[in-house]
């Protein structure tokens, strides 16, 4: 009876072990590139990609990590003006708001973890990119690149 017991606890324990965190989340995700092109320069990222409203309010939210290539875009169904909140994000994150065309409206580098204070783009964008903190700046990315992913 112990054994049938014990097999059941883990039979229900192994399932919820698996979304205890936002990493285990994180990895588990499907991904799709992104490609930031500068003249003489591009880099790729391989990042999760925010589509319902729900994944949206989620973003990176409880992460406590990234990877170097990770990241994650918001994709919106036509451009808008955004704006993004740190709140339970515990790492700080370089935005990068994109325009319709691919060009890059603005990038706010290294925002504040767990702030308040609203991140948002200076005119209308039809993405934005998250990616590690002071991505932007140890790559030397800035408004002058172009952003492309597959879905586009």
């Amino acid at each position: 009876m112990r054994a049938i017991l014990a097999a059941f606890a883990l039979f229900v324990a192994l399932p919820l072990a698996g979304c205890a965190s936002g990493d285990a989340q994180s990895e588990a995700a499907a991904t799709i590139p992104v490609t930031i092109a500068m003249a003489d320069k591009s880099y790729r990222f391989d990042v999760e990609v925010a589509r319902t409203i729900e994944e949206q309010r989620q973003g990176l939210m409880f992460r406590t990590g990234l990877p170097a290539d990770g990241g994650m875009l918001f994709v919106y169904d036509k451009p808008q003006i955004a704006s993004f909140w740190m709140k339970n994000t515990p790492i700080p994150l370089d935005m990068i708001f994109i325009r319709a065309d691919g060009s890059i409206d603005r990038i706010a580098e290294n925002t504040i973890p767990e702030s308040l204070e609203p991140v948002a783009s200076g005119g209308d964008v039809a993405a934005v990119l998250e990616v590690a903190g002071g991505t932007a700046a140890r790559l030397g990315i800035d408004e002058s690149a172009t952003v492309t992913w597959a879905d586009r």
